[in-house]
């Protein structure tokens, strides 16, 4: 007769019984065992035999695969990619010991996570923080803070990934997402006009148990508001858990990124990971077909692509940019911790800026900073609003960004050599090309020489020094 195989999953245990709300107390009532034993099992110090296991689902209703989990994988890939942080180049940090640290030592991995995302995102503030007004009380900013949290993140939310994977698994089995709403939330979805929805796109109205939507939207527009209104209703704990570890000094500042984290949500749901991913490789990159596929806006698409650094399921790290006619920034998301993450978009000879003499149409772009780092850039224009005649809407455009040694794997850089790239700077208080004609501000740290004897066709001169 064959003997029970023991393991050793003493952190999963204890995760397991925070999550279920138990002290060890009451998993042994439950399990009908000691509570020693249960403190026992939780420190490695017994095997949790292929009985107990059993005993564990049948108790929990859960699945054993739940129980068995994924062996530390995320854990261990989560810490290798913040162990390629540069501050930690000189140190030797074998693949095998990262591996059996985040598999032995969860909790002491947990910590170091948390630590470095806290690193970040002070650092962050610290950039935002100009010596200028070091020492000035200023009014917080909450548009500055939801950035920081998302940039110091790499707006990459694994957890809202999972949930959205799951919960598209059931929209499909269900037949879609109004069906989902029906069955599960017994919501019935109506399309109301646009005087009627007094200025809202949509509302949930408790009263009558539906979920309102203007019928002036479009199929991408519908559908990306019926997920998010599910991600408000179904991930709320999760949205809770993220902002916890943020930093805020406003309650705007707050609720600004909590709206992030549920349009991050909404997105998980439209555009569910592991296939996104995959389509995304297939498709080369194409945006608009993806776009298609997956019935979402070409805006909504590439969002999305800047959220695909899932440890141990990574896509191509892209910068994503939208800006008015009149250069303004009005949303910046961060997959890959690029220099212009903080400060770009209004250097004038990027062509996202020029996107809007040629509506819908994709420009390519090849761009190098001052300091040699190249990248390759897509923009095209967007429009929001509409949807009948006289309805106000605004055109804007969009620029997706990555680095050069990415460019061959997408779609717009197939099969051609690349071109002199376009000097940029990302911004021109921190660019230091002397000669650029765009110029519209001096940089940080140059004097300007006089101009009584010399006049340059840039719009100021230098000191070589």
């Amino acid at each position: 007769m064959a003997k029970d195989r023991p393991v050793y999953m003493g952190p999963r245990l204890r995760r397991l019984r925070r999550e279920l709300g138990l002290t060890q107390a009451d998993m042994a009532s439950d399990l009908e065992i000691s509570a020693s034993y249960v403190a026992l099992l939780e420190r490695n110090q017994r095997p949790l035999t292929a009985d107990m296991l059993l005993r564990l689902a049948r108790t929990y209703k859960m699945d054993m695969s739940e129980l068995a989990g994924d062996g530390g994988a995320e854990q261990t890939a989560r810490l290798q990619a913040v162990l390629k942080d540069p501050m930690f180049a000189d140190i030797d940090l074998p693949a095998l010991a990262t591996g059996d640290v985040a598999v032995n030592y969860p909790g002491i991995t947990e910590a170091l996570l948390r630590l470095h995302t806290a690193y970040r995102e002070e650092q962050l503030a610290l950039a935002d923080r100009g010596v200028e007004r070091e020492d000035a009380a200023e009014a917080p900013d909450p548009v500055a803070e939801s950035r920081r949290f998302l940039g110091a993140r790499r707006n990459s939310f694994p957890m809202l990934d999972d949930a959205g994977e799951k919960l598209a698994q059931e929209m499909e089995a269900a037949g879609g997402l109004a069906g989902w709403l029906k069955a599960k939330h017994n919501l019935r979805v109506r399309r109301l006009p646009s005087d009627v929805m007094a200025g809202s796109m949509r509302r949930l109205d408790r009263h009558r148990d539906a979920v309102l939507l203007d019928d002036a939207l479009d199929g991408a527009s519908t559908q990306f508001q019926l997920a998010l209104q599910i991600a408000y209703l179904e991930m709320r704990r999760d949205f809770d858990a993220l902002l916890k570890d943020g930093q805020f000094a406003s309650e705007s500042g707050r609720r600004l990124t909590r709206r992030a984290l549920a349009s991050y949500g909404a997105a998980a749901i439209v555009m569910p990971y592991t296939v996104f991913a995959r389509a995304v490789e297939a498709r080369r990159y194409d945006v608009e077909a993806l776009a298609r596929q997956f019935g979402a806006s070409f805006e909504q698409t590439a969002h999305r692509l800047t959220t695909l650094q899932k440890p141990g399921q990574e896509r191509i790290p892209f910068f994503f940019l939208r800006v008015d006619h009149a250069g303004n920034v009005s949303k910046r998301l961060d997959g890959a911790g690029f220099p212009f993450a903080r400060h770009g978009g209004s250097c004038p000879l990027w062509s996202v800026h020029h996107a809007f003499e040629r509506p819908r149409e994709v420009l390519t772009q090849w761009l190098e900073l001052p300091d040699g780092q190249r990248f390759f850039s897509i923009a095209r224009t967007v429009t929001a609003g509409g949807g009948g005649w006289g309805a106000p809407k605004i055109e804007r455009a969009i620029a997706l960004c990555c680095a050069a040694e990415h460019a061959h794997r997408l779609i717009y850089a197939a099969g051609e050599a690349p071109p002199e790239p376009t000097p940029i700077g990302v911004t021109c208080r921190l660019c230091h090309r002397s000669q650029c004609m765009a110029r519209s501000a001096p940089p940080i740290g140059r004097d300007m020489l006089p101009e009584d004897f010399r006049r340059t066709h840039a719009p100021f001169g230098f000191a070589d020094g």
